[in-house]
């Protein structure tokens, strides 16, 4: 079970760091993403981080603004996102992929959390 939270209204060049809580899964073992879909568009690849965390990808929209990382300790992910655009205003969900140690396809990811809602106002 994903838990993902952080989520909420900012304006255009603020930031917000959104959390993913895994429970009852070896949550260090698995690779993390993080995807997010728009009103009217498809769910869309944001970020991951492989297994252990030495390994990360990024979609080309917010590379170099968002930063994708893991407290396995924590059984938790994170996703940093600053400068936000009003283009980045979506639903953002938090997955893992047992079966793959990293992934940027929505279709590896087997565990998916509900969903939080970042608005990014100009």
């Amino acid at each position: 079970q994903l838990q993902a939270s952080g989520g909420g209204l900012v304006q255009a060049g603020g930031s917000l760091r959104l959390s993913c809580a895994g429970s009852g899964r070896t949550f260090s073992t698995f690779g993390m993403g993080w995807f997010r879909q728009a009103p009217g568009k498809e769910r869309e690849f944001v970020a991951a981080i492989s297994l252990g965390g030495g390994g990360t990808g990024y979609a080309d929209s917010v590379k170099g603004r968002f930063t994708i990382s893991r407290d396995d300790a924590r059984n938790t992910g994170y996703l940093q996102m600053n400068s936000l655009e009003t283009e980045d205003t979506a639903v953002y969900y938090c997955a893992v992929a047992p079966r793959y140690g990293f992934s940027v396809v929505a279709g590896q990811y087997d565990y998916w959390g509900q969903g939080a809602q970042v608005t990014v106002s100009s």
